[in-house]
């Protein structure tokens, strides 16, 4: 039998099947190029349907349909104002991350809603 190599290492520490889950399940959401315009969109400030859906020239239905996969998987959330729901991200994790890949390590800053900014745009 082989020795395991991790037990050598202090600290080391696997995540559970649940986590690994919701790791997949955000994944699999940022998989969609539309959901990454929205979520990107999303990260500079809450938004309406109509708006993200110029912003992500697309149709307002796509947009909900896309908006109702990510609120399940709990990337954001509605304020109803009115007859208008207003969303905005569920947390600032998946704003890293989704900066991360779109314009490389530590590159944007997500530490409140409203102040993400793509390297370069000034805004």
């Amino acid at each position: 039998m082989l020795d395991a190599v991790h037990t050598s290492i202090a600290g080391f520490t696997m995540p559970t099947e649940e986590q690994v889950g919701r790791a997949t399940e955000s994944f699999r959401m940022l998989s969609d190029p539309t959901r990454i315009k929205v979520l990107w969109a999303l990260s500079q400030g809450e938004s309406s349907v109509a708006c993200l859906a110029e912003l992500a020239d697309v149709a307002p239905a796509v947009v909900s349909q896309h908006l109702a996969k990510l609120r399940l998987a709990g990337l954001v959330k509605g304020r109803r104002e009115g007859t208008f729901v207003y969303y905005s991200p569920a947390d600032q994790d998946v704003l890293r991350v989704l900066g991360q890949a779109l314009f490389g390590t530590d590159a944007v800053d997500t530490d409140a809603v409203g102040t993400a900014a793509a390297p370069g745009t000034g805004s």
